[in-house]
């Protein structure tokens, strides 16, 4: 038996740990540290979903306490590993499969029944604006602060609103890209972690998965070229590429914020963004 905390896995920049995962032989025992936004209700019904719709691709749902304190979701064990490193481009079309199988597994009728995955876009850019307001480059290195200036004066274009307030196709959502959500058995790729899943869209799913910082640290180049494959329609195609400005602005505000320095992750990031923009 082993228990260990799971969530962020010391990637910088990411949320506090929420949960704690118990793993056993066969199965997995996560207790929740919060639950503001019903993760263990979401991850539940997640569980069950894919159970049914796209058997094999995540954890089996075994047994749940969801009003315990701490809440406890009881799952099966998967076999593989969590990506961390340099991704193949043998993962990297492993990983994109999978989560386009995740996206279109759900039935549109069943779909409509779900909450929204929780951090939908605009609220995400107006988490940004506030943060831009109060973020500070000035001991930065000079590109940090081209970036943060650019990132800035896009956040605040007339009509971004409305742009990501928009949805296109309507696709079952995780609503975490980390790299290690997705474990690797040498073959094939499965997915965990779906507290914050839910009903969302293609455009900003495949944003969160390219634009994430983990993917952007270790994913290298084909992680995204794989997710950049995914077919998308002319109104989706852009409304991700504003999307993926919106997440490489977040995650440079979310490095500013822990380590204002010269640190070449902050300055890939702002390279990111520009490029971006």
């Amino acid at each position: 038996m082993v228990t260990t905390a799971a969530a962020g896995r010391g990637r910088m920049g990411e949320r506090p740990s929420t949960h704690l995962l118990e793993l056993r032989a066969d199965v997995v025992i996560k207790r929740y540290r919060s639950w503001e936004h019903r993760q263990q209700e979401r991850e539940w019904s997640a569980l069950e979903l894919l159970d049914e719709h796209a058997s094999g691709l995540a954890p089996t749902p075994v047994s749940a306490r969801l009003t315990a304190d701490p809440p406890e979701v009881v799952m099966s064990r998967l076999p593989g590993r969590p990506l961390d490193g340099p991704v193949s481009s043998e993962q990297a079309g492993a990983v994109a499969a999978a989560v386009v199988r995740l996206q279109e597994s759900i039935p549109r009728r069943v779909l409509a029944d779900l909450p929204p995955r929780a951090g939908h876009p605009v609220e995400l850019l107006e988490q940004v604006r506030g943060w831009c307001s109060k973020a500070s480059s000035a001991e930065s290195h000079p590109v940090a602060a081209k970036a943060l200036t650019a990132g800035t004066d896009w956040a605040h274009r007339p009509g971004l609103t409305e742009l990501l307030h928009r949805t296109d196709r309507p696709v079952f959502g995780t609503g975490d890209g980390n790299l290690s959500n997705y474990l690797w058995d040498g073959s094939e790729v499965r997915l965990v972690d779906f507290e914050y899943s839910g009903r969302s869209d293609r455009a900003y799913e495949l944003a969160e998965a390219i634009e994430h910082i983990s993917a952007r640290e270790d994913g290298g180049v084909d992680l995204a070229a794989a997710f950049e494959q995914v077919e998308l329609e002319a109104s989706e195609a852009a409304r991700s590429r504003e999307c993926r400005r919106l997440l490489a602005l977040f995650w440079l505000l979310r490095i500013l914020g822990t380590r204002p320095d010269r640190s070449p992750v902050l300055i890939r990031q702002a390279e990111r963004l520009l490029s971006l923009l």
